[in-house]
């Protein structure tokens, strides 16, 4: 297997995000698609085209967007899910805030 070298894919830049990814250092398109995902997550009705054309003018096409939308609203659907119904964690899943 080819090791990875890219320091984006290490441990620790991994972590950083998690904890506060607004100051892991992400590149911009990066940093634009994460407060995309933040404000989908927390005020979706507040999502406009202008939001979306920010993202195309960084370089992300169409099919793109589409993606990280459903991925986005996978996960903010499956963690409503969860949380409505209290479920636990499974015991090989660890918490990032650990």
């Amino acid at each position: 297997a080819k090791e990875i070298k890219d320091p984006v894919a290490t441990d620790e830049f991994v972590r950083q995000i998690a904890h506060d990814w607004k100051k892991a250092g992400l590149k911009s398109a990066d940093y634009a698609l994460c407060e995309y995902a933040e404000k989908l997550t927390l005020t979706p009705a507040e999502m406009s085209e202008a939001d979306i054309k920010h993202l195309l003018d960084l370089g992300f096409s169409q099919t793109a967007v589409h993606d990280a939308v459903q991925v986005i609203s996978y996960f903010n659907y499956i963690n409503r899910i969860a949380d409505a119904l209290d479920v636990d964690l499974e015991d090989d899943i660890v918490s990032w805030e650990q």
